[in-house]
């Protein structure tokens, strides 16, 4: 068995590639597989940044991931809209989870 038969996708993620009106996505799984772990990166990368400007800017999480979502517009990354928009969803996830523990 493959690792990538072992990750687990979010069917959040998987969402992104299907069409509204279809149910199978456009992309294969592995494909959705690849973007997944790039984007599942990203966020967790990111935790670290937006814990600190939340403490030392004293912003709320909103506020953070506003700047982030402004930071990772500007910058060429592999990745669309769409993909972005759940990277940001994620990193508020995570940073919901590190205020918890």
């Amino acid at each position: 068995m493959s690792d990538e038969s072992q990750i687990q996708i979010p069917r959040s993620f998987i969402d992104l590639f299907v069409p509204p009106g279809r149910v199978k996505p456009t992309e294969t799984r592995e494909v959705i597989a690849e973007r997944y772990e790039l984007c599942e990166d990203l966020a967790q990368g990111l935790v670290d940044t937006a814990e600190t400007q939340r403490w030392s800017l004293g912003i709320t999480t909103e506020d953070v991931l506003q700047r982030i979502a402004q930071g990772l517009a500007t910058m060429d990354l592999p990745m669309g809209e769409a993909e972005r928009g759940w990277v940001l969803s994620r990193l508020g996830e995570l940073i919901s989870d590190t205020r918890g523990a």
